[in-house]
């Protein structure tokens, strides 16, 4: 076993963590209180050739793995949870679908844009009344004339603003259950497809997300992605791959904090000393450390089984379930260490503790992923 990384993946972390230090980190308070879109974080993104990272160098892509797309997602999120999750969704949710189910047209038309970072990438699946279970689909797609035509609503969408287009699930059979939903690739400009951007989150303030309607809007039969029917094993196969960026992302926001904790607790003096000294403040710390360097490697297992193209289904699952679950217990523990600074929004951690909420919910809940894992160990 090697747990090194390539030349490559280190190149791609000193990037990233420069880039991040130096173009996100500045303006990440600003944004969070403003709930202003990074866009221009993202042009520059795209200027370092990251937008495209794992998917092939055909379509506009870096050709790099899927621990390199982890990478990139953990730094950004240490500095960033709203940048760390905009750019994971355009990854894993916009552009995967179209790179594992798409022909080869529409991965020319739609995954290279994409890739380019001509616009992001975001996939419509959550419903009102179809979260945890996805089956449940609403969202309906009828074939007449030579066209597809779709109505119902989305929820809960990621970069849905800044996407020109977006692969959308919908019940084509309702006779077949699961086996009678589809997926299209649907233009957001498209006649009766509206996106509603009014969300009041408690957290990750500077990342999109909204509501999609759709009535009647009409899509060509070539834009059905994969095979008709086939769009809920579609959609689990995409949020496998989405998990390892959530994971990746748990990573990264616990990271940021662990490490303003550190900070904080060598500068910070009380009863005469730094509160590095204190021993109940040092097991704190060292637990921040072993988690997080805990729930890094189980991300990098699973996207390592990923590129080895084996089944990572259960490794995705428990990377994304503990991950996010630890990134909340070291979110709590650094506002705990800053005392009553931590529930003060200069000092930061307050905002990756309501950052790192969301993780425990998004991409399948804790809950789902204990489902999950429960299939695969064979309950």
């Amino acid at each position: 076993m090697h747990f090194d990384l390539t030349k490559e993946q280190s190149m791609i972390r000193k990037l990233i963590r420069d880039f991040a230090e130096a173009e996100v980190a500045p303006g990440a308070d600003h944004r969070d209180r403003t709930r202003e879109f990074p866009k221009k974080i993202f042009n520059q993104l795209a200027e370092l050739g990251m937008m495209g990272l794992p998917f092939p160098e055909q379509y506009g892509g870096g050709d790099a793995d899927t621990i390199s797309f982890a990478i990139v997602v953990e730094e950004l999120s240490r500095v960033c949870g709203s940048t760390g999750i905009t750019y994971s969704a355009h990854i894993s949710l916009g552009g995967a679908p179209i790179h594992l189910f798409g022909t080869h047209e529409q991965k020319e038309k739609y995954l290279t844009p994409l890739c380019k970072g001509e616009y992001l990438g975001a996939f419509g699946l959550t419903e009102p009344n179809a979260g945890s279970d996805a089956g449940g689909t609403q969202t309906t797609a009828t074939f007449n004339e030579n066209k597809w035509v779709i109505s119902g609503s989305k929820c809960f969408i990621t970069n849905a603003s800044y996407a020109k287009n977006l692969a959308i699930t919908a019940v084509t059979d309702r006779s077949k259950g699961i086996n009678g939903i589809s997926a299209f690739i649907v233009p957001t400009d498209a006649p009766g497809f509206t996106v509603i951007s009014n969300y009041e989150k408690m957290g990750l303030h500077s990342s999109n997300t909204t509501e999609l309607v759709l009535e009647n809007v009409s899509v060509s039969e070539n834009d059905l992605l994969g095979v008709e029917g086939n769009g809920f094993k579609q959609f689990l196969a995409t949020l496998d791959g989405g998990r390892i960026g959530i994971g990746a992302m748990a990573v990264g926001i616990a990271q940021g904090a662990y490490e303003k904790s550190l900070q904080y607790a060598k500068e910070r003096k009380q009863f005469g000393q730094s509160l590095s000294n204190f021993q109940a403040i040092q097991f704190k710390l060292a637990d921040m450390a072993m988690n997080i360097e805990l729930a890094r490697n189980m991300v990098y297992k699973a996207a390592w089984l990923k590129d080895q193209g084996r089944i990572f289904k259960k490794e995705a699952a428990m990377a994304k379930l503990y991950a996010s679950e630890m990134c909340m217990k070291v979110c709590d523990q650094a506002v705990q260490i800053h005392g009553g600074y931590g529930y003060m929004k200069e000092y930061q951690v307050e905002r990756f503790f309501r950052d790192a909420k969301l993780l425990e919910i998004g991409e399948g809940t804790s809950e789902v992923q204990r489902m999950v894992i429960a299939r695969q160990i064979g309950c």
